[in-house]
């Protein structure tokens, strides 16, 4: 691990001034992710700005009926409200089949949206990896593509996005909140808070150099059966081969978003059109245009697989 200097944050505004007028600079929560990429040498920073002090650590209920997650709420405390369970349960159980109790009694709301891709090429510094460095090539395009990605990706990376939070927030259409160096707040859609890789894979979401994420809002329940299924190579602490996190009504309509499968959780509105058609309907508009390889093809028939037994599960329920 390179040396670098420390600070903690006293302000939302105060962090984000503190990192954007140092290059290399960086916030540091839980760490659950940061610490391990520091110790491998692919994050270096000069610099961490500790935003732990902020109070950012509560779960409230806003004025239009939804909740507001603070920005360090831990997964464990959020997968266990009682309002996320009895009307966000998709984003509960999302949670719930990521990681490891341990993991999740640190890991925090806004630094699990900000996890970065378990692709092997990008953890392996002797490998080219646009994400890690820019303009080096992609090792992973050629190479072993079991846990990669079949949609959305390009000629310069063919990396996931790891986490499962992210993919209930999807479908449940949160937002995300900041603020700047300036003290100015927003609000970006989930929809576009990541971004698919095009020929700048290592810009990976709609922060802008020094943006603190503060808190999470929910809208107001969908109602419905709330479903999210996983599917890995072994039973407990594994990233999602293919994860579907879904919130279905009881006339068959419904929301649907898939992980595991690009680089960013995948949703595309268009396609729920056909959820009363059933999972193959659904799944031939998600996965059109896919581009899997020899190793992940598979993929692509998981999708309808998985998403068909989320459908089956809703349809017992209503039962």
């Amino acid at each position: 691990m390179k040396p670098f200097s420390y600070e903690r944050a006293r302000t939302p505004a105060e962090a984000a001034a503190a990192v954007a007028q140092r290059p290399g600079a960086k916030f540091l929560a839980g760490g659950t992710n940061l610490l391990d990429l520091m110790k491998l040498e692919i994050e270096a920073p000069t610099h961490l700005v500790d935003v732990q002090d902020l109070k950012l650590d509560r779960i409230e209920e806003t004025p239009e009926g939804g909740l507001r997650i603070g920005a360090f709420v831990s997964n464990t405390a959020l997968a266990a409200d009682m309002r996320v369970r009895r009307d966000y349960a998709v984003l509960s159980r999302a949670i719930v089949a990521g990681a490891s109790g341990q993991l999740r009694n640190k890991a925090t709301t806004a630094g699990n949206l900000l996890q970065r891709t378990r692709c092997p090429y990008f953890y392996d510094t002797n490998q080219a990896c646009n994400k890690r460095r820019p303009g080096s090539g992609c090792a992973a395009i050629g190479g072993y593509s079991r846990q990669l990605a079949v949609v959305g990706s390009s000629d310069a990376c063919i990396a996931t996005y790891p986490g499962d939070m992210a993919v209930a927030m999807r479908v449940l259409d949160a937002q995300v909140e900041t603020v700047n160096a300036a003290g100015a707040t927003r609000t970006i859609p989930i929809d576009v808070f990541h971004r698919l890789p095009g020929n700048t894979p290592h810009v990976e979401n709609a922060l802008q150099p020094g943006e603190l994420i503060t808190a999470v809002t929910l809208p107001r329940p969908l109602g419905g059966h709330h479903a999210y299924q996983k599917v890995r190579d072994r039973a407990s602490y594994a990233f999602a081969l293919v994860s579907v996190a879904a919130v279905i009504q009881k006339d068959g309509t419904g929301r649907v978003a898939i992980g595991g499968v690009a680089h960013k959780p995948w949703r595309v509105e268009a396609a729920e059109a056909a959820m009363p058609q059933g999972s193959q309907a659904v799944s031939a508009r998600l996965m059109a245009g896919a581009r899997p390889t020899r190793d992940n093809a598979f993929k692509v028939p998981l999708v309808e697989r998985t998403l068909a037994l989320v459908l089956d599960e809703a349809k017992e329920a209503r039962a």
